[in-house]
């Protein structure tokens, strides 16, 4: 459960022109375009002195769910979706899937062996700015990622 709504917590996860701020492997970020229910950007993204480009589509329904879908970069493919649902009390909860794969077999060893760090580094850069950005709620903030 988090305590911010899930318009908020929407408009976060909707904002990735802004990922670049918050998000310790996104160095740049370039929008191509972007609706009230379609973006797609591009994202370069390190680790560990690895530089990659990825191009995705994202499916937006407002304060609902956010989807993601690979265009163009070095996997073979990446779905992702958030559904957002507001609680009785003012909160809300996420549900957060991945599913992903490389193309190259060194890029999927490497993320193999650091995934679920990195999940819950992501998780964590979210909240971060939730509270950065909506402040920090009286009651505590868990992820159902």
């Amino acid at each position: 459960m988090l305590p911010w709504s899930a318009a908020q917590m929407f408009d976060l996860v909707a904002d990735v022109g802004r990922y670049g701020e918050f998000l310790p492997w996104v160095s740049a970020v370039r929008v191509r375009s972007n609706s009230d229910t379609e973006m797609v950007a591009d994202l370069i993204v390190g680790f560990k002195g690895l530089r990659e480009n990825f191009t995705s589509r994202v499916h937006k329904t407002r304060a609902e769910s956010i989807r993601v879908d690979y265009v163009d970069g070095p996997l073979k493919f990446l779905h992702n979706q958030w559904l957002f649902a507001d609680l009785g009390d003012g909160g809300s909860t996420i549900d957060f899937t991945v599913d992903f794969a490389f193309k190259s077999k060194i890029f999927e060893s490497l993320a193999g062996q650091v995934f679920e760090r990195a999940l819950n580094k992501m998780t964590d850069a979210f909240v971060g700015r939730a509270e950065a950005l909506y402040g920090i709620s009286n009651s505590s903030a868990t992820s159902a990622a």
